[in-house]
């Protein structure tokens, strides 16, 4: 049916926007709290086989609810900016209806306006006759002008004619414009269809993540421009106070990975917004065949099932970041950072990527990082950051690759960093929160770039530096805190604490390269003794000439020259001597149960305990 400008005048927009989808969505996302929040938490101390098959039913209703919770919204939303949007033609049209009953002229069921006899005519001097014209946006209209309405291309001398021509024009172009909006509404919410069947599973989800599409794409001018995506993280948490309940409503229905990547939004609300997020993440991932896909979604579904399998005693687990781009992005933290008064953030280093292993490994170092701070603080968080793509060079091949490490990783993350830790500070309630930046491997690097920025780490009192190749940095007052307030663990059997500087490395490598090259005329026997003789004498050349503080990255941050507090660590396996190869030193830091010493230590300077540390002598 063709909307008519009658019809656009009596519309009723509310009968959109106080439609049932809305209390359909509050009602399952409280459904879906319920069973989360209460009824699973109640099995966590039953076993037995009976405790584990309610346990999955409750999952999967639990995801039924989150799919009827996101595809409400959606649909919520749709007919919300439509009515936003025919609300727009609805108040133009009127003010043109205005206009017409102001100057007396009639408007006629077809949208034409009728007008009086008004002016002269030059000849008679009688007065010109009245008329009517139609707009010329209105519907094609093929049939002849009616006796009296004004010709194309006539100018008119009755003054009213020209008048009448511009109300007639702005009620055909509002009626226009909301014709076009209620078919292209139309459209939208007919694509708004939820796959067949009552499981939800994958492919419902990547349906649903192309309903979202759907719905960006015709509630952008709603919704999309009002999330303001390059203000600051404290100027975006005063924006989402300034929200009613049910603005926010509609952007986590529609924007959860926009919203849930946003540094100054409320952890909880990012939380909320990733969970919805990754199920639409696994969706996609699993139509994809290539291996990064596979990779990404290994460590999505390791992810999913740590939040949904959290342990008695426990602090709570927070998704406050999750994407797909480069080799991925997961920020999670244990306990919630936004009411804890010790917050710290870890950054990972070479070859961390969202896989398996970074849900096996950094996420365990985050929950074990928040276990021991928890025990001198029970007001303490802690969070690993994979906000950035940290070099992929693989660890074991360290050593033999050093001419392929630089900067730029940790100097293209440092910004982002910083916006995350700007906005741990905007949201976090304390009055006075005790904020640590905390980087292990190249992460460190990333961190000392960070902290080398204008004004630092936003909301920064401690920088805890472990298994660092270097900051980049000299000096630990360059990092912004103060040299008191940065803190080093460096087991002496870790060889990346012990790289060596950039002249010894390129020495090494020139040798062993001029060594392989005497070597090849020797035949397999003679290669590797030239190869290691020619890489001693470039690395001893390199080294001659620097500063024995100097390792890879800028001055040892455990060296004396450094300045910083160097706190004590287990040594750990020799490499290749003991363990398991070169590098199981450099992974002990963060486990209490591999180095106690350096776990225990990490937990009291981020619960603001740093004068209880146990400490040894720098380098």
């Amino acid at each position: 049916m063709t909307l008519t400008w009658e019809q656009l005048r009596d519309l009723k927009t509310t009968e959109c926007t106080e439609a049932a989808w809305a209390e359909a969505s509050t009602r399952a996302d409280a459904a879906r709290d319920r069973i989360s929040m209460q009824m699973v938490k109640s099995l966590e101390s039953q076993k037995g086989a009976s405790a584990s098959s309610a346990y999955e039913r409750l999952k999967r209703l639990d995801r039924n609810f989150d799919f009827i919770h996101t595809e409400c919204g959606l649909i919520r939303t749709t007919l919300d900016s439509l009515a936003h949007e025919l609300s727009a033609e609805q108040v133009r049209l009127k003010g043109a209806l205005d206009d017409a009953a102001a100057h007396g002229y009639a408007v006629h069921a077809d949208g034409s306006v009728q007008y009086p006899a008004g002016g002269e005519n030059l000849v008679t001097k009688e007065p010109v006759p009245g008329g009517t014209v139609r707009g010329t946006r209105y519907l094609l209209d093929t049939r002849p002008p009616s006796p009296g309405q004004q010709q194309p291309g006539f100018i008119n001398p009755n003054p009213h004619a020209a008048v009448a021509q511009e109300i007639a024009n702005r009620m055909a172009s509002a009626v226009s414009a909301a014709q076009e909006v209620d078919s292209r509404f139309v459209r939208a919410l007919n694509r708004l269809k939820a796959p067949d069947g009552l499981e939800v599973t994958d492919a419902t989800w990547a349906d649903a993540a192309a309903d979202a599409q759907v719905v960006r794409e015709e509630a952008r001018d709603y919704l999309r421009d009002t999330i303001p995506e390059k203000s600051s993280p404290a100027e975006r948490a005063a924006w989402w106070k300034g929200l009613t309940l049910e603005q926010r409503a509609e952007l986590l229905a529609v924007y959860p990975d926009v919203l849930g990547n946003l540094d100054g939004i409320p952890s909880a609300v990012r939380d909320d917004a990733n969970r919805d997020n990754l199920q639409m993440l696994m969706g996609k991932l699993s139509g994809q065949d290539d291996e990064k896909s596979r990779t990404q979604l290994a460590g999505m579904r390791s992810i999913d099932s740590q939040l949904w399998n959290q342990k008695p005693g426990e602090p709570p687990m927070y998704l406050l970041g999750i994407g797909d781009q480069g080799g991925g992005r997961a920020i999670v933290a244990f306990g919630n950072p936004d009411t804890s008064r010790n917050v710290s953030a870890y950054v990972p280093g070479l070859g961390t990527a969202l896989d398996a292993d970074f849900a096996r490994n950094d996420v365990q170092r985050a929950r074990d990082t928040a276990l021991g701070a928890q025990r001198y603080d029970p007001s303490s968080a802690a969070i690993v950051w994979l906000g950035y793509d940290a070099p992929q060079l693989p660890a074991d091949q360290l050593a033999d690759n050093l001419d392929v490490m630089s900067e730029d990783h940790a100097r293209r993350g440092a910004p982002d960093y910083n916006r995350f830790m700007a906005g741990i500070s905007a949201t976090n309630e304390n009055p006075n929160p005790h904020i640590t930046a905390l980087g292990h491997s190249y992460g460190s690097l990333t961190v000392g770039q960070a902290a080398q920025l204008d004004g630092g780490i936003p909301g920064a009192d401690d920088i805890i530096l472990i298994g660092s190749p270097g900051t980049g940095a000299h000096h630990a007052d360059q990092l912004n805190v103060g040299k008191d307030h940065v803190f080093v663990g460096a087991s002496d059997h870790d060889p990346v604490t012990m790289l060596p500087n950039k002249s010894e490395s390129n020495g090494l490598l020139s040798g062993v390269s001029v060594g392989v090259g005497l070597g090849v005329g020797l035949g397999p026997a003679g290669l590797p003794a030239l190869a290691a003789a020619g890489g001693a004498a470039g690395y001893f050349v390199g080294d001659a000439v620097t500063d024995e503080s100097e390792i890879y990255f800028g001055t040892d941050p455990a060296s004396r020259d450094f300045g910083a507090h160097r706190f004590l660590v287990a040594d750990g396996p020799k490499p290749f001597i003991e363990g398991n190869g070169p590098f199981d030193a450099h992974s002990n830091y963060f486990n209490p149960l591999k180095d106690q010493d350096s776990a225990s230590n990490i937990a009291r300077i981020i619960a603001g305990q740093p004068g209880a540390i146990s400490t040894e002598e720098p380098r």
